[in-house]
């Protein structure tokens, strides 16, 4: 048996049948089969607690497709903000870097683009830690990657 593999756009579908049920109170039979659908997806796992964060919110009027790309837009923007914040790096750097990677659909862990946006360390001093440093943003970078890939 060939598994079929659930996009975002089944998941919208979805929740805009859950939206239609809002006047009758709060389907927790569609709820449950958006979350089953998200679950049986091993690419949209990561990103349960997104569609979760979006079913509880999402507004009665405007079109679905929209409001998600707005929502995710938002939750993609603070969660980089974040991670700038955390790991002390260049935001104009990191936010090139990050388009690129989202752009060309893969994030790159060669070449300057990434140490573009570390803050200054000594690549020669083995006590600055700079293999630790772009290992630990690198990590941090890929579980955001990963997160946001393929939501629009």
């Amino acid at each position: 048996m060939k598994q079929v593999e659930l996009n975002v756009d089944c998941i919208l579908m979805l929740v805009e049948k859950y939206r239609a049920s809002f006047g009758e109170g709060k389907d927790l039979q569609v709820r449950a089969q958006i979350f089953r659908a998200v679950d049986s997806s091993p690419s949209l796992r990561s990103k349960r607690d997104l569609v979760e964060s979006f079913v509880d919110s999402v507004p009665a009027d405007g079109t679905v497709d929209e409001q998600w790309q707005v929502f995710v837009a938002a939750k993609r923007e603070a969660e980089l903000e974040a991670i700038i914040v955390e790991q002390k790096l260049k935001p104009e750097q990191t936010r090139a870097y990050v388009e690129a990677a989202f752009r060309d659909g893969q994030l790159r862990t060669t070449g300057t683009e990434i140490t573009r946006s570390l803050p200054p360390v000594s690549r020669f001093n083995r006590e600055a830690g700079h293999g630790d440093l772009k290992r630990r943003v690198m990590g941090a970078l890929t579980v955001f990657f990963d997160r946001f890939f393929g939501l629009g």
